[in-house]
This record gives structure tokens, C-alpha cells and sequence, in this order.
């Protein structure tokens, strides 16, 4: 069978669906693709929280990008009728003094710098305003009040039905094997369930399959799966705002981060955000590992003793799709017409929701 649209949109998580909505607002006839169910189980998109910060270090571009991007995620909350925004603030926690040329620092310094107002917290704050945290361990940081999560899998399921109402046409089942075209130019897609997808352009915004369908990225693109864990702990209340806040525990030594009592799941997410494990995003088994596992529970002894032997209650490997730079890729192709590339998350590009 064959479809012809303006524009098609491969892949429906974050960056595919609010591509179509805006796409679709702009009046062309678009149509979404995507293998499903939906939210897609394996996409980065999926999962209970995705944290939303302005914090960037020196970064000044990003850090604006997240001011507009609160901005958007506020008004999401009231256009959805719902908090899929939770704005709880995010902690930013350090195990020695801050240092000059440091993340911590120099993202406290510029939300300073462009009229935000953070918190600057000593051991004794740490201790007082989260109890849950080992003072001995960390004695300095900063709070942000501008900043804390976003449902992430309520946030895409949300917006499909946005897009879908719109008009987007919502292919779910279509799993995309290869661009067609004629020579260079791509025209449309061939899927694994025998039909073809016709188009003026074809956007690629499959994530961490992006460089399986387009082969010449995996030079400059490339899949990396960072463990999730999933906690049930005996004193929720020592982890609920606002007792507790998102976190990133000295992340630029540690990698850790994380998130307090989810309020519909019941759990503690903690995941880390490092060199990760290199996967292929189809043929390679995504599983959290025992040296994850160990690795996470010494940084809870460390960190969060009292939930230091807290059962696992569910694991996820999640993928990233990184690019040489770790920016976001949004671009034509510079030798196939007809094609565009919106991809390279980077494991930090759903705070951005609003702006894609």
C-alpha cells in the first residue's frame, strides 16, 4: 500500500511528535511513523521523569534555551490541563567546595549573572532542607527553585493525542527498513510491513536508530545505554518534596542523579549519566548490569545511607543517541534532497520539549 504525504516524520518521541505538531500548525499534511506501541518501551522518551534545569555550566546559550523552555513546559501544564511539569526544584550538590571552572560554580554564577536567584547551601543547609543526604559527604552546593521534572511518559502520550487532533496522521506499527528515493534524493520510506510512504521531505527523528537508518552518521553518531534504577524505600517521606528535591550528586565526578517519591509510582528514581555502554540500538540486549548494580549501591552508602540496602524494584538501560559534540543535530542533509535529520539527544535534549 502506498501513502503520500507533505512531510513524514520518522519516529514518534519527543523530538518526532513536536515536530509534527509544529509542522502541522504550519498547515502541511504530515504523518507520524513509528514501529509502537507508543510511548515506544525503548525510546529515550519513555520513562516516569526526565529532569528540566537551566543549569549549563558556562554555557550561556543552553541556559537561556532552558529559560524559554520553562517557560513552555509552564504553559504545557496549563494547555494539558495537568502537572506533567512538576517544578520542585533541583539540587546541585558538591562533596568538596565549589570550584571556580566547575560545573556547580559556573552554572550558580550565571543563573546569578542573568537575574535567576539560587540558593547557595553550606553542609548545614544540606542537612536541615534534605535530611535524606550524608552531610559529611557533601558540603556545598546550590538549589535552583526554577527547575524539577517532567512525566516524560505522560508528556509524549500527551502530545500524541495533541498531533493527533490536530490531524497528523499516526502510523504506529510502521517500523521503517529503509529511505527510498531517486538517486541522492530521498522521497520516502519502505516499511518492514510492506507499505510505502511517499513525501516532499522526510524527517529522521528516531534517536538512537537514527544512524541505522542513516548509515553514513554512525561515524558521528552513536548509541549508549546508562542504567536506571527503580527504588522502594521505607520512609517515602524523607524522600518527598520537600524533603527532597532532583538531584545530581557531584555529578561531574559521579555521573549520579536522580528524583524524589514519584507521586503515581511510588518509587525513587536514581539513574547515572556517564560513558554509558556502546549498544547497537536493535541487535544488542539492553540490560542493567551486576557492575551497575554494585556501582550503584556504593554510591547509596555514600550518599543516601538509609535507603543503602533499599530493594530494586525495576531496572532500564537507557539509550542515548551522542554525537561527537554532544549538541543536537537539526539539519538538512548536505548531499540527499529531500532529507532532514533531528536527532542527537545526547541525554539531555527532552528538557527541551518545548523548543523542538
Amino acid at each position: 500500500m502506498a501513502h503520500t504525504y507533505d512531510i513524514l516524520i520518522v519516529g514518534a518521541g519527543i523530538c518526532g511528535t513536536t515536530a509534527a505538531i509544529e509542522l502541522r500548525g504550519r498547515g502541511y499534511n504530515v504523518a507520524l511513523l513509528d514501529p509502537g506501541p507508543l510511548p515506544h518501551p525503548l525510546a529515550a522518551s519513555t520513562d516516569i521523569s526526565k529532569a528540566v534545569r537551566m543549569a549549563y555550566g558556562t554555557d550561556e546559550a543552553y541556559m537561556e534555551m532552558g529559560e524559554q523552555s520553562r517557560a513552555g513546559w509552564l504553559r504545557w501544564n496549563e494547555e494539558f490541563g495537568g502537572e506533567l511539569y512538576h517544578e520542585i526544584g533541583m539540587a546541585f550538590l558538591t562533596r568538596a567546595p565549589m570550584p571556580p571552572g566547575g560545573f556547580e560554580y559556573e552554572s550558580y554564577q550565571l543563573l546569578l549573572k542573568r537575574g535567576h536567584t539560587p540558593e547557595r547551601l553550606t553542609s548545614a543547609d544540606i542537612a536541615a532542607r534534605f535530611p535524606a543526604w550524608n552531610r559529611q559527604l557533601y558540603v556545598d552546593g546550590f538549589y535552583d527553585a526554577h527547575a524539577g521534572y517532567a512525566e516524560s511518559g505522560r508528556v509524549v502520550e500527551a502530545l500524541i493525542r495533541k498531533a493527533q487532533g490536530m490531524g497528523v496522521a499516526l502510523h504506529a506499527g510502521q517500523q521503517v527498513e529503509i529511505l527510498i528515493g531517486d538517486g541522492e534524493r530521498v522521497s520516502g520510506v519502505y516499511t518492514r510491513q510492506n507499505d510505502y510512504f511517499y513525501a516532499g521531505q522526510v524527517v529522521v527523528a528516531a534517536g538512537a536508530w537514527t544512524p541505522v537508518l542513516v548509515p553514513e552518521l554512525a561515524s558521528v553518531m552513536r548509541a549508549v545505554g546508562h542504567p536506571i534504577f527503580h527504588l522502594k524505600v521505607d520512609n517515602p517521606v524523607l524522600f518527598e518534596p520537600p524533603n527532597f528535591s532532583v538531584f545530581a550528586a557531584d555529578i561531574a565526578n559521579t555521573g549520579w542523579y536522580g528524583f524524589p517519591q514519584h507521586p503515581r509510582q511510588g518509587v525513587v528514581k536514581i539513574a547515572n549519566h556517564g560513558i554509558g555502554q556502546r549498544l547497537h540500538p536493535a541487535d544488542d540486549e539492553r540490560v542493567v548490569t551486576e557492575a551497575d548494580t554494585l556501582a550503584f549501591r556504593a554510591f547509596l552508602r555514600d550518599t543516601f545511607p538509609s535507603i543503602a540496602d533499599a530493594p530494586i524494584v525495576y531496572t532500564r538501560r537507557c539509550l542515548y543517541c551522542d554525537t561527537l559534540d554532544e549538541h543536537f543535530w537539526v539539519d538538512r542533509h548536505p548531499s540527499r534532497p529531500g532529507l532532514t535529520v533531528a536527532a542527537g539527544d545526547s541525554g539531555h535534549g527532552f528538557k527541551f520539549a518545548p523548543l523542538w
